[in-house]
């Protein structure tokens, strides 16, 4: 698919524009690539079929973004784009990545320092050169040491919403062909951890017992494989396996396996590595071997085929993958006391999603037909308050305003008989000190409130605590949103006390949000699993912006599942009734 990498370009091009003080554009490239990023079909199929027309008809594309669309398919590139690389030719997508480091920012430091590249920044930061310039001082050119370190820490990686769409469409081209019999994605995606290194596809192929003829098959499997869309570099390509390095950067290795040995090989390439080496331990006591060719009593074959005999030969429960950590469910699965995970299917509404009355893509109305769509019963529309100006944050006149139009539409879907409802809620901000930007009276006539921390994100960490403490103590507050304010790959999680956030969320009855925003998900698995054990109820998130960001409840839903959740720790898979409950 060509949607990412031109939503890269687009993205890249509002960061240049913003360089340039030029208004309203840099938001119009924004909005593009973000439809791009969260479209479904390939925007180069779109193309195919309907030309401009078709491109103008997605959400966000006009005629002058439709052409730089049509250019880029057509030839591999974008003259626009091309030159502002060339009139600043900084490594813009990396050290705008460095927390605290924007685009006019970047601009300065280039023609001041001619800093290019994340060494050059590096480099210019030890050596005391960017405090002194105006605009920065010590505690920026600290902030950006601090935020090179964070961004090395995670190099190498990839966010699991980028790689999933990747990941789908390799899967499903490879399930198509006639010669796969099974296919399974394994490693860290399968595990559906937050962020990915690489990409391990299995399969078996539909074989005779002929040995040539099963060589062919494989063959024909590897050569398809080899010369997917997207592949930029082949690490190697034989019978049994072969790698390829794709274009977003990361790498795929695609093994084809026996029919007798395909449930080990399924659980070894899952991993853990921890989890897979207490494995091998179990059934070495056992007097077992394990390995990804089976499970073995001498040289005697005993188990393999699937992966749920594997860990029944070895006295345990089956681990979902999402579990294979090392974090103590090895223990748990050889005394059958797993927990039943919350399922994928258990999501009965989303609470934290955001409207065109807050600079969102969509219409409350599309929202709520994409959730519709989606089997929901409801969705809450919670956009920003009036403290984020920049996202248009509503006043409490404009939040009446919009309760209006909401009452509307649940009478309309009550009329046409369609068993949904829309709630409003308000994503508010907590102030510095603690207090809400929203007076209570209008926050008492929304159906709930979510509160989340929107800026000061470095303040020390008693101070930072009480910050939210004090917003727990608002009556009306019942959802605190992305509860440690992580950005996945650019920003840590801010210091606080999570012990005394957990007794406090538990004193006052508040709900700690897990958002599935693939940059974000926060809360993480480690501390939503401590949530759990506090006896705190989570919500899952999406924090869309979009209707077609709904889909990201997936890696919320996955997060919570890593984190050991079950069904009952998380209020938004009761139903409407037992939902409002909550809320009172």
């Amino acid at each position: 698919m060509k949607n990412r990498e031109i939503a890269k370009i687009f993205y890249e091009i509002a960061d240049y524009l913003e360089m340039e003080r030029i208004s309203f554009k840099p938001y119009a490239y924004q909005k593009a690539a973000i439809a791009l990023e969260t479209l479904e079909e390939d925007v180069g199929e779109i193309y195919k079929k309907g030309g401009i027309k078709a491109l103008k008809k997605i959400p966000g594309i006009g005629v002058s973004i439709a052409l730089k669309i049509e250019e880029y398919l057509k030839t591999g590139k974008i003259k626009y784009y091309e030159k502002f690389k060339k009139k600043i030719p900084i490594d813009l997508s990396e050290i705008i990545s460095i927390e605290g480091m924007g685009p006019r920012k970047a601009k300065v430091l280039y023609e001041k320092l001619r800093i290019k590249t994340l060494k050059d920044l590096e480099k210019k930061a030890k050596g005391g050169k960017i405090a002194p310039l105006f605009g920065f001082g010590e505690k920026t050119e600290k902030n950006i040491l601090e935020g090179i370190k964070f961004f090395k820490r995670s190099r190498g990686r990839f966010l699991l919403g980028e790689i999933i769409p990747v990941v789908k469409e390799v899967y499903q081209k490879l399930k198509g062909l006639k010669e796969v019999k099974k296919i399974n994605v394994a490693g860290s995606v399968r595990r559906m951890k937050e962020t990915i290194g690489d990409v391990d596809f299995l399969v078996i192929s539909k074989e005779s017992k002929k040995s040539a003829s099963a060589k062919a098959s494989a063959d024909k499997i590897m050569d398809f494989f080899v010369s997917l869309p997207g592949v930029v570099k082949i690490w190697g390509k034989g019978t049994t396996k072969s790698s390829v390095r794709m274009n977003q950067g990361f790498d795929m290795d695609l093994r084809v396996l026996p029919k007798k040995s395909y449930g080990s090989a399924l659980q070894y390439f899952t991993g853990s590595k921890e989890h897979n080496i207490n494995l091998r331990k179990i059934a070495i006591n056992k007097g077992l071997k394990l390995s990804e060719y089976g499970l073995f009593k001498g040289s005697r074959m005993i188990a393999g085929k699937t992966e749920k005999e594997i860990y029944k030969t070895l006295g345990m429960q089956w681990v979902p993958p999402e579990l294979r950590e090392n974090q103590g469910e090895i223990e748990v699965a050889l005394v059958k006391k797993l927990p039943k995970l919350i399922d994928y299917n258990d999501i009965k509404g989303d609470l934290h999603c955001h409207s065109k009355w807050n600079g969102g893509v969509n219409t409350i109305e599309e929202m709520a037909q994409a959730a519709i769509k989606m089997g929901y019963e409801y969705l809450g529309i919670s956009d920003h308050t009036k403290f984020l100006r920049i996202e248009h944050g509503l006043n409490e006149k404009q939040l009446v305003l919009q309760r209006k139009e909401i009452d509307k539409l649940n009478e309309k879907f009550k009329r046409k008989k369609i068993k949904f409802r829309l709630l409003q809620g308000a994503e508010t901000n907590i102030l510095n000190d603690g207090s809400i930007d929203i007076n209570d009276e209008a926050l008492k006539k929304l159906d709930y409130a979510i509160a989340g921390i929107h800026s000061s994100f470095k303040m020390p960490k008693e101070k930072m605590t009480q910050r939210i403490i004090k917003a727990m103590k608002n009556p009306y507050i019942k959802i605190i949103s992305h509860p440690t304010g992580r950005i996945l790959k650019r920003r840590d999680e801010y210091q606080i006390d999570f012990d005394r956030i957990l007794r406090a969320a538990k004193e006052f009855q508040v709900i700690l949000e897990i958002n599935s925003y693939p940059e974000r998900l926060d809360l993480n698995d480690q501390n939503i699993r401590r949530a759990k054990g506090a006896g705190v109820k989570m919500a899952i998130n999406t924090d869309s912006h979009r209707k077609d960001q709904l889909r990201f409840i997936e890696f919320g839903i996955a997060q919570a599942r890593r984190g050991w959740a079950e069904k009952k720790d998380i209020i938004n898979t009761q139903s409407l009734e037992e939902l409002l409950k909550y809320f009172k």
